[in-house]
């Protein structure tokens, strides 16, 4: 058995994620082939590993014995892969796709670590989610970090980052909005079809407010480069110009007081981020290395 980590992934994975079913669609197989993996451990153990709860699982006495081993094993794995990067593909450019607020205000806090990890070069193609997928499919990328997941077979999607949308200015608002607040405002307004703008309209729905496309929208614009610079430069008068963007996107300029948040009451707009990958590339060295970075970022 030892010498097919796949199974003692799994377990490994179930663990970690405390559910057959994250386990299934952080590994990319159906939920009965986790099952099957599991009882495979426990026959070949003759001994029970896991008890299922409804809030999730709980090892057992021999389940807790596997995990130690099973660590131990995943760290000699690992560890040799760093080594193999080091032998393998020297001469290669890896190739992230990802989505405007992730390729342009995420990403690039650490890009330089990606590459010292896989110890080659490494570049960014910025689009929206759909074509960042398109990009995977045709081998065009290496990975994919998009803001929503476009479920296509063949990719592996793992949930990443969260991430929050959040009202802003360039003149202070009051920290939580009222309906007759965002009426009476200015509007750059995202691109219809955003995934951004839809969080923002669900948000509207939750909060009982009026949709957005009653706004007074004084202008349109599809990237959050453009959004955050049109709200930037605005004129500062009794009505200000406001907009909807990741809250990653004016860090800067909110910890500067250059712009200023606001937020729906009682309503947060959260979305998570996602990885993705392709299934036959799922034991790549260097995917693995770059996802296993990636997945101790805290933002």
């Amino acid at each position: 058995m030892l010498s097919d980590f796949t199974k003692l992934n799994t377990f490994l994975t179930v663990v970690k994620e405390k559910s057959f079913s994250k386990a299934s669609a952080k590994l990319g197989i159906s939920q009965p082939a986790v099952t099957q993996q599991m009882r495979f451990l426990e026959n070949y153990l003759d001994a029970p590993i896991v008890d299922r709860k409804k809030n999730g699982i709980r090892l057992t006495k021999e389940g807790e014995k596997l995990y130690h081993i099973a660590q131990k094993i995943e760290k000699v794995i690992s560890n040799s892969e760093k080594e193999l990067l080091k032998i393998i593909n020297k001469d290669i450019t890896f190739v992230f796709g990802a989505s405007n607020a992730i390729g342009n205000y995420i990403l690039p806090t650490f890009l330089n670590d990606i590459k010292q990890k896989i110890d080659n070069d490494v570049s960014v193609t910025v689009s929206n989610s759909a074509e960042a997928i398109e990009k995977l499919k045709d081998k065009k990328i290496d990975m994919a970090l998009i803001e929503s997941p476009i479920f296509e077979d063949g990719i592996i999607y793992r949930e990443w980052l969260e991430d929050e949308i959040v009202v802003f200015s360039n003149q202070k608002l009051p920290r939580r909005l009222k309906n007759d607040d965002l009426q009476s405002y200015k509007w750059v307004c995202r691109d219809p079809n955003s995934h951004t703008r839809g969080v923002f309209k669900e948000a509207l729905e939750q909060a009982g407010f009026m949709d957005c496309d009653t706004f007074q929208i004084v202008s349109e614009a599809s990237s959050p480069t453009a959004i955050v610079q049109t709200v930037l430069h605005s004129a500062k008068d009794d009505t200000p110009t406001t907009s909807i963007v990741s809250t990653h996107a004016i860090s800067d300029f909110v910890k500067n007081e250059i712009l200023f948040e606001a937020r729906l009451p009682d309503i947060k707009m959260k979305r998570k981020l996602y990885i993705a990958y392709l299934k036959e590339r799922k034991h790549d060295a260097f995917v693995d290395t770059v996802i296993n970075y990636l997945m101790t970022i805290k933002k």
